[in-house]
């Protein structure tokens, strides 16, 4: 926690204040993308995308899960995509699952989850059909083929929101899935070339 501390002290004095960077964001704020990834400590959305501060709007969640949309039931991650669709206008969402994710793996593998009920509940409620199934796609650690169609599961989700729906119909919006190897820093994008669509290096 201390070299946590000593860093925050430090920040007012490093390159991003002492540019001049920082100045202009308290007059708001117009992020390029909407980014929507997991909570995993390994996946560092800045690092991957090379953005500043006031590029990228963040959404992370225990396995990159968006929630069905209701507004019976609001939810703080709901808000976020509606907010950032919207109000901040953002023009591409990105949905980037990421290797050796403990979520899907524990999905996939049937992990015992009593201890975590909220874990349990949460990942019974936001994962697909198809990731419920013991061992599906998976070898071991390796969950890369179940990963990525969560991901794509989640693009779904997205279209079923009202304010997304209206801003891809309108053609002002465009949605990502991507695949982040946490052990290499490759990223894959889920790419339609001929009549297949697959996962390719960016």
């Amino acid at each position: 926690m201390q070299s946590l501390i000593d860093h925050a002290r430090a920040f007012p004095t490093r390159a991003p204040q002492s540019t001049g960077e920082l100045s202009g964001l308290e007059l708001g704020q117009s992020p390029e993308a909407l980014f929507i990834t997991c909570s995993d400590s390994r996946v560092v959305p800045t690092l991957i995308t090379g953005t500043r501060p006031g590029d990228l709007f963040e959404l992370r969640t225990a396995g990159n899960i968006v929630p069905e949309y209701s507004t019976e039931h609001p939810s703080g991650e709901m808000a976020t995509i509606e907010y950032a669709v919207s109000v901040l206008g953002v023009r591409d969402i990105i949905v980037c699952g990421h290797s050796h994710c403990g979520a899907v793996g524990a999905l996939v593998r049937d992990e015992d989850l009593t201890q975590v009920p909220a874990v349990r509940g949460w990942l019974e409620r936001g994962a697909s059909a198809e990731l419920k199934v013991p061992g599906a796609g998976t070898d071991g650690l390796d969950v890369a083929e179940p990963v990525q169609r969560h991901a794509l599961a989640q693009l779904d989700r997205l279209r079923a929101y009202p304010c997304v729906a209206e801003r891809l119909a309108d053609g002002e919006l465009a949605l990502h899935a991507w695949y982040y190897e946490v052990h290499t820093g490759a990223v894959l994008a889920h790419q339609t070339t001929g009549d297949e669509a697959e996962f390719l290096p960016l």
